[in-house]
């Protein structure tokens, strides 16, 4: 966090009386206000990293001619998991920062699934020789629940102890909100540990309406980016809560709920991203993207940019960012236009760190730790995908293409004598999920229909919200090929056929992340779905699609390491059907 000293004030206050120089001016451009949601003009005097003053004729080291160009805030994701870009937080920033996003808001859910407070620390610590501020919230569901295994607990004392490092903001998203509404003893004191330091509280509460919702907004949440209706968003809006606006790449929400958006609530909606993966964040850009969309759906483009700039700064009480005023950080961006919202130029703290695209500045990307880089523990020898037949039906999840929920199916048994195998002729193979935190030897089994494999493997050591191993396959000894192609390389994706490696994509950071430039990862994440392609896989990101299978809170039917979910009724059942 930031602070004006005595000395910084009075240095402010001779530039804005134009009695000393400013660092740089900017001139002649529009000023995006967000405080009055009007379009100024005026000169801009920056001195120290911040805004000392508007106005005219400010003498000054450097100045820049601004004419023809917007004036805006640098841009604010008020809710990201940044491990969704498969980017360290370096590489991110490098992908970012071009397109005008200055500050984030990251939620380290996943990373603190696989290690704990240590892959916290590691997000943390990695996040600060950048020219962008990357602030946290403490993961509220570590794990997210007691169907799998993850590699950490983060139970009440932990969240205490991250809630008060300097950096985290808050409590995050609180997904368990059923144990919200009736009172989970693990959920009601990580709630009360944020309350009693007068913490931000993120929500997630898919679908949640009227008495249920009054439930748990009361416990002191008040953000929710989960819904998929205007109706949905304006029972939340008029009942308190701070509404995010998400377009992902997973769920994209925001055409369907921006109708909700009006002049008595707008203050309190921002423009989130939640998941990025590096094709969109390639192709389609970040929150540059979000104000595209906004304004393309009849949004006003003032009031598009106050949402990613004023309104997710005063909910996150960072009073020194989202405006173009005095005394605020000089995190500014320079817009061609106030539709594609081409950026031109971005400062940070004053510095200009990009232009036309391109970064300015150098951002170190230093080796990450060895101990964040050792998260596969498999006991690869105990290894078994055979699957014994005891009836003539099967529970089979049946995906639905585009959608993260799946079907519950009951088809015949294909068998192989006693053993139930993968039916290539009606799209169902074998699945399985790996435990790959503490060598438990735990693995999951069943078959799933609508991937579309017709020989080989896929594996994933990204599956969410635990991050075991998930691996697809239509015959065992590719599936245990690609675990060991994983284990190897320390986790990522990977594609096999007749044993032999067709393409793979390294992700050793806690086997979620690589330390490669977004360009290498986007390569290799492309060769990765050729592959897949090749041998059958439909879908045009086959591996989302698998690190989805894996989580037991999105219905119906999942697996996970410790067996075959039914999630609507929050319980294990039986592969075979009787």
């Amino acid at each position: 966090m930031t602070y004006l000293t005595a000395k910084e004030h009075r240095r402010l206050s001779a530039v804005a009386r134009k009695e000393e120089k400013a660092d740089l001016c900017l001139r002649g451009g529009a000023i995006v206000n967000c405080m009055s949601r009007k379009i100024g003009k005026g000169d801009i005097a920056i001195c120290q990293g911040r805004i000392a003053a508007i106005g005219e004729d400010f003498p000054a080291r450097d100045t820049l001619d601004c004419t023809g160009f917007y004036i805006a805030p640098a841009f604010i994701d008020a809710h990201i998991h940044i491990e969704s870009t498969m980017l360290c937080p370096e590489q991110f920033a490098r992908a970012v920062v071009p397109r005008g996003t200055g500050c984030v808001i990251a939620d380290p859910h996943e990373i603190a699934n696989c290690l704990g407070i240590d892959g916290v620390r590691f997000m943390m610590g990695h996040s600060l020789a950048i020219p962008m501020d990357i602030y946290y919230m403490a993961p509220s569901c570590v794990p997210a629940t007691s169907l799998e295994t993850s590699g950490a607990e983060l139970g009440p004392d932990e969240v205490g102890i991250l809630l008060r490092m300097e950096g985290i903001l808050g409590l995050g998203e609180m997904m368990n909100f059923p144990g919200v509404i009736y009172g989970d003893e693990q959920a009601e004191a990580k709630l009360e540990a944020a309350r009693r330091l007068g913490s931000v509280i993120d929500g997630h509460a898919p679908g949640l309406s009227g008495d249920m919702l009054c439930a748990y907004i009361n416990a002191g949440i008040d953000s929710d980016h989960e819904c998929t209706n205007a109706k949905e968003a304006r029972e939340k809006l008029d009942l308190g809560m701070y509404l995010y606006l998400r377009q992902g790449t997973s769920e994209k929400n925001l055409r369907d709920i921006i109708p909700a958006v009006d002049d008595s609530n707008f203050h309190r909606c921002c423009l989130v991203s939640d998941d990025r993966d590096p094709d969109d964040l390639m192709d389609l850009g970040h929150m540059d993207y979000s104000l595209k969309v906004a304004v393309d759906c009849g949004l006003d483009p003032v009031w598009a940019i106050s949402m990613v700039t004023i309104n997710p700064a005063r909910r996150f009480g960072l009073t020194e960012k989202g405006a173009i005023a005095p005394g605020y950080l000089a995190d500014i961006v320079l817009l061609r236009d106030l539709m594609d919202f081409q950026v031109e130029a971005v400062f940070f703290r004053g510095r200009q760190v990009a232009e036309s695209g391109e970064l300015t500045v150098d951002i170190p990307c230093p080796a990450p730790p060895s101990h964040v880089c050792k998260s596969m523990v498999v006991n690869e020898s105990s290894i078994d995908f055979t699957i014994k037949a005891d009836a003539e039906k099967m529970r089979v999840i049946g995906i639905r293409h585009g959608q993260i929920e799946t079907d519950e199916l009951i088809m015949p048994v294909k068998k192989r004598g006693e053993v139930a195998v993968s039916d290539v002729d009606r799209d169902v193979i074998k699945l399985a999920v790996l435990e790959r935190h503490h060598g438990t030897g735990n693995v999951g089994l069943g078959f799933v229909k609508g991937l579309g494999l017709r020989q080989g493997a896929i594996a994933s050591s990204v599956s969410h919200d635990s991050h075991n191993v998930v691996v697809a396959g239509v015959e065992d000894r590719d599936m245990k090929a690609a675990v060991s192609v994983l284990c190897e390389c320390g986790g990522g994706l990977v594609a096999i056929k007749g044993g032999k490696v067709l393409s793979m994509l390294p992700l050793p950071v806690a086997g979620l992340m690589s330390d490669r430039p977004l360009g290498e990862v986007r390569l290799g994440l492309d060769e990765m779905k050729a592959a897949a392609g090749s041998i059958g896989a439909v879908s045009p990101n086959p591996f989302m699609i698998l690190s989805f299978l894996a989580l037991p809170v999105i219905p119906k039917l999942k697996l996970t390491d410790q067996g075959l979910v039914d999630v609507e009724k929050f319980s294990f059942v039986p592969l075979f059907f009787h």
